[in-house]
């Protein structure tokens, strides 16, 4: 078990490949979607009549874009977006947009309602909060510094709740909506090694093997399902092209996918278009391109060039890039409260550092 080593960088796996007049409408979409309150869902399990409030009560941070995980990723949007390009034009109103929401009240307020409620938003959200800690880590800033600081008490409830919950998943949760373990299980050894923390991230590692080491024969003619936003079996070999060798992945990837030649495969691969990007659900499926996209990339990265799927997963990465990015630019609600995030995700490289 280890870390793939990974063939040089190209440019276009650089966080910087997006130039900040790039970023523009995705930072904005996400800048607008931390300060809308309404309409919100807010899913939590109650105790008693106390535990009813307004979402800016109990969660004063992370109470705009509909629900908590997608105000969590929004600020970790803003957060990247300022960090790599501080002299973009949006980047004055981005700092202003955080320095209202992430302060050490509302933070600690954050802390106390995640304390109480024991599943809160795992793995999906609690993934993202990791990264958002991480962003600010890496962000040279007082600001960021103030943000960090008292981020750090929610962040270190976070890691341990999704490690002692990798520990004890019998079996991998294959879902390509937010209960999906592989991607949340990536997100949050991206958090442990950017910070750091090697003895978390070694066992994360050792979940993840145990977890996925043995599969094979990915069926990935049930994919995609009709809401998903995230390939179950792309989502499981991005992950463990993070805790297996190059050479090992590479034998493990060529028995877990298709021939890719196959017609499956071939289908499997292209593109996908919601029929409702006013529906919710069905507006999954812009985010389903754009995360097929970067797991895409990342799976490549880690294969030498004259692997047998390095090309077609090449060439099937920029095709989803271009449906993802082309879809998120739509103006309902159900998809801008979220897929800004996502967009600049990938177009900054995040899971390719």
């Amino acid at each position: 078990m280890g870390t793939a080593s990974r063939r040089d960088p190209s440019p276009k796996e650089t966080c910087l490949r997006a130039s900040a007049l790039e970023l523009t409408p995705f930072v904005d979409m996400a800048r607008d979607a931390i300060q809308r309150e309404y309409p919100v869902l807010l899913v939590v399990s109650l105790e008693s009549a106390a535990d009813v409030g307004l979402p800016r009560s109990l969660t004063p941070a992370f109470h705009g874009s509909y629900d908590w995980h997608s105000a969590v990723h929004g600020h970790w949007c803003l957060v990247r977006a300022v960090r790599l390009h501080p002299a973009g034009e949006w980047a004055s109103a981005a700092r202003a947009a955080l320095a209202h929401t992430l302060t050490p009240a509302n933070l600690a307020a954050e802390l106390r309602f995640v304390e109480r409620r024991a599943g809160f938003e795992r793995p999906y959200g609690l993934a993202w909060l990791l990264q958002l800690a991480a962003e600010l880590r890496a962000w040279d800033h007082a600001q960021a510094r103030t943000c960090r600081d008292a981020l750090a008490p929610l962040e270190s409830l976070a890691a341990a709740r999704l490690a002692d919950w990798a520990d004890k998943l019998p079996w991998p949760v294959r879902s390509g909506e937010h209960s999906q373990s592989a991607f949340a299980l990536g997100l949050a050894l991206d958090w442990a090694r950017a910070t750091g923390q090697r003895a978390y991230a070694d066992r994360l590692a050792r979940a993840c093997v145990r977890l996925y080491r043995d599969d094979t024969a990915a069926p990935v003619a049930y994919e995609p399902s009709g809401q998903d936003f995230l390939s179950p079996a792309l989502g499981e070999a991005d992950l463990m092209r993070r805790v297996l060798s190059r050479d090992v992945f590479a034998n493990w990837l060529s028995s877990f996918l298709p021939d890719t030649r196959d017609d499956v495969f071939t289908r499997w691969l292209e593109p996908v278009r919601p029929v409702d990007r006013s529906d919710g659900k069905f507006a999954h499926l812009d985010g389903l391109n754009l995360s097929r996209a970067w797991m895409l990339e990342g799976i490549v990265s880690a294969l030498r060039e004259g692997h047998e799927c390095y090309s077609v997963l090449e060439r099937a990465a920029a095709r989803h890039a271009a449906a993802g990015l082309d879809g998120a630019r739509g103006g309902d609600w159900m998809g801008t409260h979220w897929l800004g995030s996502f967009a600049i995700y990938l177009m900054t490289g995040r899971g390719l550092e």
